[in-house]
């Protein structure tokens, strides 16, 4: 493959509520970097940002404002994972395969830590809706891969949600949690799994859709046999 035919390192336009504010400020910033930080130093951030999302999840059990510390951590994450690839182009660091691979894979070890989290907070019944939300919030992912795998169109926003609003919801999901406390959580739990469910179902069948259309077009090109 040719450096010019990989195109993971261009998203599709980002169709969200905070996409215009989220990308001014990064356009704002983007410039005014120390020389000495490189795109893929803030790839690697991600590591301990999501050590200390598990941190604040087992301290959180003897005291639930410790899940400032995880919202903390997802304010940094969203920070360090919105600048690293566009830092890399900018200083040319030519790291485009690498960028995508260890950015995405770094990406869901992160979210999967912040789901996995709140199974600390919960009891033990209620533990396993939260190892079930992470394969569950891991296939969207998943479905933006493999639709860039057969489509060259990488897209990380579904339904005008992306990755900024869901960290967002995640920040307020916290607040609720430290202020209220954890019994609501527990209650709602089958009834988010279900809405996800249903979303997830939703965006494939539309991404499935999307591939076949492309198929028949293709063939319709094509000498007939």
């Amino acid at each position: 493959m040719s450096n010019s035919s990989f195109t993971g390192d261009v998203k599709a336009p980002i169709v969200s509520p905070l996409a215009k504010a989220e990308d001014r400020f990064i356009q704002y910033w983007l410039p005014r970097f120390p020389a000495w930080i490189q795109g893929n130093y803030l790839t690697w951030m991600t590591l301990p940002w999501s050590a200390m999302v598990l941190l604040s999840g087992w301290l959180a059990q003897y005291s639930l404002h410790w899940l400032w510390l995880s919202s903390l951590m997802l304010v940094l994450q969203w920070f360090t994972d919105s600048f690293d690839g566009k830092l890399g182009k900018l200083r040319g660091l030519g790291l485009r395969r690498w960028g995508y691979f260890m950015d995405h894979f770094l990406d869901y070890v992160f979210m999967a830590c912040v789901m996995g989290h709140y199974a600390f907070l919960v009891s033990d019944h209620a533990a396993v809706w939260f190892f079930i939300l992470v394969p569950l919030y891991g296939a969207f992912e998943v479905n933006s891969w493999l639709e860039f795998g057969a489509t060259g169109t990488f897209r990380i926003t579904y339904l005008f949600v992306g990755p900024t609003e869901v960290r967002l919801l995640l920040v307020v999901i916290n607040a609720a949690i430290i202020f209220v406390g954890t019994a609501w959580l527990e209650a709602t739990m089958p009834y988010a799994l279900t809405a996800l469910t249903v979303m997830i179902c939703v965006v494939v069948y539309g991404t499935q859709k999307r591939i076949w259309a492309m198929d028949m077009a293709e063939k319709a090109k094509q000498p007939s046999k």
